[in-house]
């Protein structure tokens, strides 16, 4: 099984069922099912091989970037942009997407950077209150709720 086989099969069966404090919402954007068709394009395009790669490890998806995307670091303008994956998902745009894939062209571009790179999260849930991003750390309740799931 190749190194994206294996991540396709993680988010496929990712399972996300633990009670949040008052106000905190998850966003498990693996459930949907565009979101799982452009996680598939993208990690059998990068990642169909066994290479060693380098975790590059974020904290927790964005609800413009991969909140929709289901990938890390990657927003749905960069990921039909940059990586030249097509996808049904509304367009969306987050900065450290824009900063991730400048750093990705000085490095040679999503072919030479992604065969030597995997972008993650600590999280691959991401969290929301009030309409607006949350992190797993933001309150002392958020992260004793959270730290079994991430661990």
């Amino acid at each position: 099984m190749t190194f994206g086989e294996q991540v396709i099969a993680f988010f496929e069966t990712l399972q996300f069922n633990i009670p949040l404090p008052n106000g905190i919402e998850a966003m498990n954007p693996y459930r949907q099912p565009a979101t799982m068709d452009a996680v598939r394009k993208y990690y059998t395009k990068y990642y169909s091989d066994s290479n060693p790669r380098t975790f590059i490890v974020g904290i927790n998806p964005g609800r413009h970037g991969a909140g929709k995307t289901g990938i890390a670091f990657t927003d749905t303008v960069r990921l039909e942009e940059r990586c030249q994956i097509e996808h049904n998902l509304q367009p969306t745009t987050e900065l450290s997407s824009e900063y991730i894939y400048s750093v990705v062209d000085a490095m040679g571009g999503p072919e030479a950077f992604f065969s030597r790179f995997y972008l993650t999260s600590v999280s691959p849930i991401g969290f929301t209150r009030n309409g607006k991003n949350y992190n797993y750390y933001d309150s002392t309740a958020m992260l004793q709720a959270t730290s079994s799931f991430m661990m």
